[in-house]
C-alpha cells in the first residue's frame, strides 16, 4: 500500500504544478507596449522641453492623448491575443475586475489617499500579466471615471498611470514560481512603491498648470530641465506626500490581509478559463465494432465453439 502522506505530498504539488500562470508576454506584445509607454512618457513630459512660447496647458492635449491612446489599447489586446492564443474567456474576464476596480474607487474617493482599488488592480496585474495587466488599469480608470463624473483632461493621464501601476505588477520576477509569504511580501512592497510613484506621476501632469507664478514650487516655462525638476519634487514633498503615503499603507494592509484570498479565486477562475493550455489536434480513432447482443451473440459463440472441437490446436479467428 502506497504511504498516504507521500501521495498526499504529490498531490500538493502536482496542485501547485496546476496553477495558473500569468499571460505571457510576446514580441508583439512587448513591442505595443513599448509604443504606448513612449506615448505615454511624451506626453507626461514634453512641458518640460517646450518653449515658453508653445502654451503649456494639458487641457489641450489631453483629448489627443486620448484619441490616440483609445487605439493604443485595442492594439495591445490584440498582440496579447495574437502572442498567446487566448480568447474571450479573457476579454471577459478584464471586463469584471475593470467594473469591480470602478466600484471600488468611490468608496474612498480619494480622501486622504484612501483608494482600495490599487491592490486589486496590483493582485489582477499579477495574476493576468503586463499586457492584460495595462489594459486593465487603464479600462478601470476610464470606467471610475463615468461613474463618478471624474471625466477632465487628467483623465488619459490617470489611464496611463494606473496602466503602468498594473503593468509593473505583471513583471515582477517568479510569477510561476514564487508562493505564499514570500510572493505577499513582494506585492506588497511593489504596492507600496507604486502607490507613491503614481502619485508622483500625476503631479507632473498638473504641476505645468502653475507655470508663471512667483513661487518657490511652480514650473517656469523654458528654465532647464534639472531646475524644473527640483521644483518639481519640492512641490511633490509640500503638497502630495500627505496622500501618496496613506494610499500605500492601505495597499500594503489589503495586500498582506486579504491578497492569499484574492490571489486564490483569480489563479482558480484563470486555470478555469485555461488561457494556458495549448490547442492540439489530433487524429480521431478508427470506430471499434460493436459488440453482438442477444441472439446473434449466442449464434457467434456457437460458432465459435463447433470451431474449437474441430481443431483445437487453433484458435479461432472469429474471436
Amino acid at each position: 500500500m502506497p504511504d498516504r502522506r507521500q501521495s498526499g505530498d504529490r498531490g500538493r504539488a502536482d496542485d501547485v504544478q496546476r496553477q495558473a500562470r500569468a499571460v505571457r508576454i510576446g514580441f508583439r506584445s512587448a513591442l505595443t507596449l513599448v509604443l504606448v509607454s513612449a506615448v505615454g512618457v511624451a506626453a507626461f513630459g514634453w512641458p518640460l522641453l517646450a518653449a515658453p512660447e508653445s502654451g503649456l496647458a494639458h487641457a489641450q492635449d489631453a483629448p489627443w492623448l486620448f484619441a490616440a491612446l483609445l487605439p493604443l489599447l485595442l492594439a495591445v489586446v490584440v498582440a496579447t491575443i495574437s502572442d498567446n492564443g487566448v480568447d474571450s474567456k479573457a476579454i471577459a474576464m478584464i471586463g469584471v475586475l475593470a467594473a469591480a476596480g470602478a466600484a471600488l474607487r468611490p468608496l474612498g474617493a480619494g480622501t486622504a489617499g484612501i483608494e482600495p482599488m490599487f491592490f486589486l488592480m496590483v493582485l489582477s496585474g499579477r495574476v493576468l500579466g503586463p499586457g492584460f495587466g495595462f489594459v486593465l488599469g487603464a479600462l478601470s480608470m476610464f470606467a471610475s471615471a463615468l461613474l463618478t463624473g471624474g471625466v477632465g483632461p487628467w483623465m488619459p493621464f490617470q489611464m496611463l498611470s494606473m496602466g503602468w501601476v498594473c503593468m509593473g505588477a505583471g513583471l515582477l520576477p517568479g510569477r510561476d514560481t514564487l508562493r505564499g509569504r514570500g510572493e505577499l511580501l513582494l506585492i506588497a512592497a511593489y504596492g507600496a512603491v507604486a502607490s507613491v510613484l503614481y502619485g508622483t506621476v500625476m503631479n507632473l501632469q498638473g504641476w505645468t498648470y502653475l507655470g508663471g507664478l512667483s513661487t518657490g514650487v511652480s514650473f517656469v516655462p523654458g528654465a532647464p530641465v534639472a531646475d524644473n525638476l527640483g521644483r518639481f519634487l519640492v512641490y511633490c514633498l509640500a503638497t502630495s506626500l500627505g496622500w501618496d503615503l496613506p494610499r500605500a499603507a492601505l495597499t500594503v494592509v489589503l495586500a498582506l490581509t486579504l491578497g492569499p484570498s484574492v490571489l486564490r479565486a483569480l489563479r482558480r477562475a484563470t486555470r478555469r478559463a485555461a488561457f494556458d493550455t495549448p490547442v492540439r489536434f489530433a487524429d480521431a480513432e478508427p470506430a471499434t465494432p460493436a459488440a453482438p447482443q442477444g441472439d446473434d451473440a449466442s449464434a457467434q459463440s456457437g460458432e465459435t465453439a463447433t470451431a474449437s472441437r474441430r481443431n483445437p490446436d487453433e484458435t479461432p479467428a472469429s474471436s
